[in-house]
C-alpha cells in the first residue's frame, strides 16, 4: 500500500488554485527548504484564507530533486490562536516586489484536504471572526457615538471597526472583552513589520495610523465606559493603528488615575514595546494592570536590526523589571518567524533573556512579512531546533511559563 504525499499547491494567472500530482510539497524553516510530512500539519480551518504569491514560482520534490513549478506560490494566512511552523518554499523572480505585511504559511494537499504548517498554540473563542462583523455593528457604533458625540477617539475606533475590521476597536461597541484605546501619533521604533506606518520603499501597511493626541477626557470616558459595563472588561494602550503607547504616558497616566476614581472594574493593559522606560514607570505608577512586551529577538543585534529604535534591548528589560517588581502581569509578544526565533543562537539567547528578566506568559505570534525581506535585513545562520522544540524546551526550563497567543484575562479587581 502506497503512503499518500503531501502534494504541492500553486496558482495560476487568475488566482485559481491547483495541485501538482507527484510533487511533493515543501516547507521553509529561516533560508532552509524541507519537506513536508503529514506530521508537520494540521487541517486547514474555515477561518484561514489562502493567497497567491506573485513574482515567486512555488518549489517542491520530484524525483528526489527540488525544483521550481510554473506557477505562483500559495500561502495560507492562518487565524489567532496558530503558530505557524514553515513557511512557504519559492523561488522569488528578480527584483519581486516585497510581498504585503501578512503571515505566510505553508500549504499543502493532502488525501484532496487542504493542510497547513502549523501548532495549535491556544484556545480562545472570544477571537473567533465568526463573532465579529455582524449586521448589528453600525447599529451599536450609533448608540455610542450618541453618548459621546464630541469624543474623537469613538468616531477613530468607528472607523477602524468599519474599515479595518479591527477586532478591538469592535468590542468597544459590542461593549465585552478587550477594547483598545490609540493615543500615539508617533513612535520611537521604525519596525521592519510595522503595520501602520511603513516607508515608501517597503509594502504598504495594511491599515493607517491615528492622526491626533487624545485628551485626559477623552481616554478617561472611553476607558471607564467600557471597564464599567463589559464583562471580562480590558482596555489596551497600544494598538496597531498607533505608534509607541509610552510615548503618550502624559496622557495615560493620568487618565488611568481618573478612570480609577470612577471604576475598580476590570484590567487595565498596555502593548508596548517597552523601550522608553520613563513613560513606563509613570504608566505603571499610575494602576497598570499588565503589559505586553512586543519583542523579535533576545539577541540585541537583531533587536535592533528589526526595530531600528533609539532604545536598547537592555531599556527593554529595565521596563519589565520595573513593572514586575510593581505587581505588574508581564507577557512578551513574540513575533516568530520559523528558523529564527527557533535556530540556536536564538534559542540560548532568549533562554538567558528569561532567566534575567521576569516574565508570566510568552504570547507566540506569527511575524507578518515578507519572508525574503526579513531575512535580508537580520542574521539568520544557525541551524533551527524547530518549533515545537523551542517551545517545549522553554516550558521545560520555565515550567511557571504560559506560553499562548492571545492576552489572558487577569482578574484584578480591586475590593
Amino acid at each position: 500500500m502506497s503512503k499518500a504525499k503531501v502534494t504541492l499547491l500553486y496558482a495560476d494567472e487568475n488566482g485559481e488554485i491547483f495541485d501538482a500530482p507527484g510533487v511533493q510539497a515543501l516547507g521553509r524553516t529561516g533560508h532552509i527548504n524541507v519537506p513536508l510530512r503529514k506530521q508537520d500539519l494540521l487541517p486547514l480551518p474555515d477561518t484561514a484564507d489562502l493567497m497567491f504569491l506573485p513574482q515567486r514560482m512555488p518549489l517542491g520534490i520530484q524525483n528526489d530533486e527540488i525544483i521550481p513549478i510554473a506557477g505562483q506560490a500559495v500561502a495560507a494566512i492562518l487565524p489567532a490562536g496558530y503558530t505557524r511552523t514553515y513557511l512557504p518554499a519559492f523561488m522569488a523572480e528578480e527584483n519581486a516586489v516585497p510581498l504585503p505585511l501578512y503571515g505566510y504559511t505553508a500549504v499543502a494537499l493532502y488525501r484532496d484536504e487542504l493542510y497547513m504548517a502549523a501548532l495549535y498554540t491556544d484556545k480562545n473563542d472570544k477571537w473567533d471572526p465568526a463573532i465579529y462583523n455582524d449586521g448589528e455593528l453600525k447599529a451599536r457604533i450609533l448608540e455610542v457615538e450618541k453618548l459621546f458625540p464630541h469624543n474623537r477617539l469613538v468616531k477613530h475606533l468607528a472607523h477602524c471597526s468599519l474599515e479595518w475590521h479591527c477586532c478591538t476597536a469592535q468590542n468597544m461597541f459590542y461593549g465585552r472583552w478587550e477594547a483598545g484605546i490609540p493615543t500615539s501619533p508617533v513612535c520611537n521604533a521604525h519596525c521592519l513589520g510595522c503595520i501602520s506606518l511603513q516607508e515608501s520603499q517597503c509594502c504598504a501597511s495594511p491599515q493607517s495610523r491615528i492622526t491626533f493626541r487624545p485628551t485626559v477626557e477623552e481616554v478617561t470616558e472611553i476607558g471607564s465606559y467600557h471597564l464599567q459595563r463589559a464583562p471580562e472588561a480590558i482596555i489596551s494602550f497600544g494598538q496597531g493603528c498607533e505608534g509607541e503607547p509610552s510615548l503618550a504616558y502624559q496622557t495615560i497616566a493620568p487618565a488611568i488615575r481618573a478612570i480609577r476614581q470612577k471604576t475598580l472594574r476590570g484590567q487595565i493593559n498596555i502593548n508596548t514595546n517597552a523601550g522608553f522606560t520613563t513613560g513606563i514607570e509613570a504608566i505603571v505608577d499610575a494602576g497598570l494592570d499588565s503589559m505586553r512586551v512586543s519583542i523579535i529577538s533576545a539577541v540585541p543585534e537583531n533587536y535592533a536590526a528589526y526595530y531600528r529604535s533609539n532604545y536598547s534591548l537592555l531599556d527593554v528589560q529595565n521596563s519589565i523589571r520595573y513593572a514586575k517588581e510593581h505587581g505588574v502581569h508581564i507577557s512578551l509578544n513574540m513575533l516568530y518567524f520559523p528558523g529564527f526565533n527557533d535556530n540556536k543562537v536564538e534559542s540560548a539567547a532568549w533562554r538567558k533573556f528569561l532567566r534575567e528578566t521576569p516574565v508570566d506568559m510568552v504570547q507566540v505570534r506569527n511575524l507578518n512579512i515578507d519572508p525574503d525581506y526579513f531575512l535580508e535585513r537580520v542574521t539568520c545562520d544557525a541551524p533551527p531546533l524547530g518549533t515545537k522544540m523551542f517551545l517545549g524546551g522553554l516550558k521545560g526550563e520555565f515550567p511557571h511559563l504560559t506560553i499562548g497567543s492571545f492576552s489572558h484575562y487577569q482578574n484584578n479587581e480591586k475590593n
